[in-house]
């Protein structure tokens, strides 16, 4: 007895892509197993072709002791029927199925076997992948990340109930073979795709599974959708009656959706690349085999789609793919139904509300423009289309076009008027002759692609469309024009409209004639014969070299080594905040007072991306260009709010001014668990960068006991001054107790926010991981701002103010109730402009209960985050104002503001007296005349010695 027994299939009648190099790969990677007992049991087919059959042949007698070859009973056709035999035949102590093309990964049977036997469990599963239909790269479903998160063993598959909710069982797993026999596990024999109902009636019988994170197989080959829908459809259907046995009507539903989306979604999004033919077939058999209702909890352009599917409308399913590609983009001409919700349209009353269409206008929406006909006509491109336009969008003024085709990656653009523009209440209906081998004229060279798009104009307001069409639309229709390159006939002569692979229409130059063809021959010859490689292969030599010049590792060493010594430029200071990200802050702060108080102190401001927002007055430099780095070690002064560079030095003659951007809530430096794990080296890179301070801002005795402590700070750095950006918090204050809150802040007009309305500012807290300080990432917030504006858009303006490492991910609102503040560059205006903060742990609520105004707590996962990042204080203990646990609590307490904020007041004052002792309002002075004066500036502490920075 083997300890794994593989079966493969070979030539049944609903097998999948078969053949002879499918066959010969499963079975080498069966014999390339590290785990030597591993045999291959092949079950050939009566009717297998005869290169299947020499292959077959061929492998067993090239390795007569680990591949078996099995002839079944003639009437075994289908492929149910020739797996059945194949675990019939196993001799293994596990048996594990593979479909031909797929592909073990070397130690997947070592690993399958090593989880078996230690964890005695009779189903063990671990993770596939697929080949993707566009370039055949390998990509893992997205849903196993939570399944397969770690390895474990269960008592019984609902405890890990994506084992049936998806497909995770049709590859990749291994049966115990004595369980198998045991509980009379067999294939379906009449069922395609019999795998997809085997796993979860395997996980169902044999109880105990055990999951593990290694990848198993690769090379499962997607599923052709289009043609066995039917199929596909019937395996779930059994799926889910096995499910409602079990009394399990939860899982069902849940498989419900996840069948939807598995299927039926990826179904709808490949209609733009199929035949019309195929469409129209694939539609009518969703017709027939879709006889369930589509599940409601679906998001809307998923539910339009399947809804299209069930009732064979395959033009609709056509337009759903398009939009579900493009959700911003307006697809169907919206109705408004019953209590005012929006509606696909008057065919597919789908709700479509939260996509947000009813808010857009015309010019700023992105609206479908769809080709309908592409063809010659004496001589010229005659294209038709046409544009949805919803009765609500279309403007009260007639309507102009314009087609225009503009280089791909370029700035040239060609226009041809459309003459023919009618307006038929849901859309515009278009027709354009384009004489593009006249007036067309590329280059010749980097110009070949030329994308088409509408404008269509009404009232002075323009919107723009590109061409959307099926790929059919262009495929097999001869519909070409003559070209004149700039360049001459040489560079390409002939037009060729097609549909590029984001379904636009398009025209590329190509080369038809003999001339044409030979150049282009000559010029990929010129650029791909030995010398030319080499010449390439010099060029990239050039570039990685001129890449490592301008890398930050080698820009950290010249300055370390020889920036460092150039001497320091008096009254010179280097601002940042937020590592470049914005113009605010303390360090804002500390610049304005500076320009108050007049001194002569050259100011130089680093920014990450953009300038846009920094001051005029002021020198800007790009974070980490040649010019930073020079402005860094001629500084006599360093100010910001979040650390300079960790691999930079500070100057031995230099200040450097940490004004830091928060009191502590979670745990920081030192005492973060991520910092404890790390190693030596990397512990001694924190501490060194953190040594090269100066000066050090605090705001009360909580931050001498947290930060100051965390980053092991001595006593004589520290400055009890509070912060310099909070001085604006306690005028703020200070003005609204003698004037009240009216006239509001000028940021309150450039926003557009109503007098009457009050201003809800919801600033969570980052939740990225360290590594996060690059690129931002974009987060769906746990606050469901749609539903806020539903509630209460017509007494508040909810203001979101994602963290500065972050970008929140909005959906459209009504005008005036939800607007994204997140770029705005200085934090300190929009809590001067908030009525109310909503927030989670952000440091931000300590400097909000400044203004004595209602703070309100939306902290879901506060256990979970308190024990996983750590916390300086119990949340619920000293929370200036009520901790929500849920959004329905949240939505409560704002509904009774006014008595939530008399009952929190006295938390409120005792929480800014805890954590802003220090901040009286006149924070900036203090620190300029500490820091920068020359009495303050001669206490300049000289770290170089021990190698701070380094």
């Amino acid at each position: 007895m083997t300890d794994f027994s593989c079966v493969i299939t070979a030539g049944g009648e609903n097998g999948g892509s078969e053949g002879p190099d499918a066959l010969r790969a499963s079975v080498a990677s069966v014999l390339g197993q590290s785990l030597r007992g591993s045999e291959a049991v092949v079950v050939l087919a009566a009717r297998a072709d005869a290169p299947t059959r020499t292959a077959a042949r061929a492998l067993a007698d090239s390795s007569p002791d680990r591949v078996r070859l099995i002839h079944p009973d003639p009437a075994a056709r289908t492929t149910g029927a020739l797996r059945n035999a194949g675990l019939d035949a196993a001799t293994g102590r596990y048996v594990l199925v593979l479909t031909p093309g797929e592909r073990l990964h070397r130690h997947a049977c070592r690993n399958l076997w090593q989880a078996g036997e230690r964890s005695r469990a009779d189903l063990v599963a671990g993770r596939w992948s697929r080949t993707t239909e566009e370039g055949g790269k390998e990509q893992e479903p997205p849903w196993q990340g939570e399944l397969y998160a770690r390895s474990r063993t269960v008592a019984r598959f609902a405890d890990a109930p994506q084992l049936v909710v998806r497909d995770a069982l049709v590859t990749g797993f291994c049966l115990r073979r004595e369980a198998a026999r045991r509980h009379g596990l067999r294939y379906e024999e009449d069922l395609a795709h019999g795998e997809i109902l085997f796993g979860p009636l395997a996980a169902a019988a044999v109880g105990r599974i055990t999951l593990v994170r290694r990848l198993i197989v690769t090379g499962r080959a997607v599923p052709d959708r289009a043609r066995d829908l039917a199929a596909l459809v019937e395996a779930h259907r059994r799926v889910a009656a096995t499910l409602d046995a079990l009394g399990l009507p939860a899982l069902r539903e849940e498989r419900e959706r996840a069948f939807v989306r598995d299927h039926l979604v990826p179904l709808a999004r490949s209609f733009p690349r199929l035949p019309a033919a195929r469409r129209t077939r694939a539609a009518a058999t969703a017709a027939r085999v879709l006889t369930a209702l589509v599940p409601r909890e679906l998001p809307p352009l998923e539910r339009v789609a399947a809804t299209l599917l069930a009732r064979g409308d395959a033009e609709g399913v056509l337009t759903a793919a398009y939009a579900l590609s493009r959700p911003a983009t307006v697809c169907a001409p919206v109705t408004v139904g019953e209590g005012g919700r929006v509606e696909w349209d008057e065919h597919c009353p789908v709700d479509v509300t939260e996509l947000g269409h009813q808010y857009r206008q015309f010019g700023g929406a992105r609206l479908m423009n769809r080709l309908t006909r592409c063809t010659a006509e004496e001589g010229r491109l005659l294209l038709e289309g046409r544009l949805v336009l919803p009765p609500h969008l279309a403007p009260d003024a007639p309507f102009t076009a314009t087609l225009e085709f503009r280089a791909r990656g370029g700035a040239r653009a060609v226009a041809f008027p459309v003459d023919d523009v009618r307006h038929d209440g849901n859309g515009v209906t278009w027709g354009a002759r384009a004489d593009v081998s006249r007036l067309l004229r590329p280059l010749g060279v980097r110009d070949t692609a030329w994308d088409a798009r509408l404008i269509v104009e009404a009232g002075g307001v323009r919107s723009v469309s590109d061409l959307f069409g099926p790929q059919d639309l262009v495929e097999g229709t001869v519909v070409r024009f003559a070209a004149r390159p700039r360049l001459g006939q040489l560079a390409g002569d002939t037009w060729e409209p097609y549909i590029t692979l984001k379904d636009h229409l398009a025209l590329r130059l190509t080369a038809r004639r003999r001339p044409a063809r030979t150049t282009r021959r000559l010029v990929r010859y010129a650029t791909h014969f030995r010398p030319a490689r080499k010449a390439r292969l010099l060029a990239r030599a050039l570039r990685k070299r001129l890449d490592r010049y301008r890398s930050r590792g080698f820009k950290a060493t010249t300055y370390n080594t020889w920036l460092i010594r150039l001497p320091v430029r008096r009254g010179s200071v280097v601002f940042e905040s937020h590592m470049g990200r914005c113009y605010g802050d303390s360090p804002r702060a500390l610049h304005e007072e500076i320009r108050r108080q007049g001194l002569k102190l050259r100011a130089t401001w680093s920014y990450e991306t953009s300038p846009a927002g920094f001051p005029d007055d002021a020198r800007l430099v790009r974070r980490w260009s040649w010019r930073y780095l020079w402005a860094l070690a001629r500084a006599e002064f360093w100010v910001d709010n979040q650390g300079f560079p960790q691999h930079l030095r500070k100057p031995a003659r230099t200040t450097y001014l940490q004004t830091w951007h928060g009191s502590a809530y979670k745990r920081m430096g030192f005492d973060e668990t991520r910092v404890r794990l790390q190693n030596a080296p990397q512990r001694e890179r924190l501490q060194q960068a953190v040594h090269r301070f100066d000066h050090f801002l605090v705001r009360s005795e909580h931050d001498v006991a947290t930060l100051a402590r965390a980053y092991r700070l001595p006593e004589d750095r520290l400055l009890r001054t509070g912060y310099p950006r909070n001085d604006a918090l306690i005028a703020e204050r200070t003005r609204t107790e003698t004037e009240g809150r009216l006239p509001r802040p000028p940021l309150a007009g450039a926003l557009g926010i109503d007098d009457h309305k009050k201003v809800v500012l919801y600033a969570p807290t980052f939740r990225g991981g360290p590594g996060a300080g690059g690129k931002q990432a974009r987060r769906r917030l746990l606050l469901d701002v749609r539903e806020f504006a539903e509630r209460y858009g017509d007494s508040y303006t909810l203001l979101v103010r994602a963290h500065y490492l972050e970008a929140a991910r909005l959906p459209l609102c009504p005008p005036g109730t939800v607007i994204d503040v997140s770029r705005h560059h200085d934090v300190s205006e929009l809590l001067a402009l908030a009525d109310v903060l909503v927030t989670d742990y952000s440091s931000i609520m300590f400097d909000f209960a400044l203004l004595d105004r209602p703070v309100l707590l939306y902290a879901p996962d506060l256990d979970t985050y308190a024990a996983e990042r750590g916390s300086y204080f119990d949340l619920r203990e000293k929370a200036p104002g009520p901790v929500t646990a849920t959004q329905e609590e949240l939505f409560g307490q704002l509904a009774e503001l006014k008595k939530s904020d008399i009952r929190h007041a006295s938390h409120r004052a005792a929480f800014a007296a805890e954590f802003g002792a220090y901040d009286r309002g006149d924070a900036a002075r203090q620190v300029v005349a500490a820091v920068f004066s020359p009495q303050g500036a001669s206490r300049t502490t000289d770290h170089h010695d021990r190698g701070a920075g380094r």
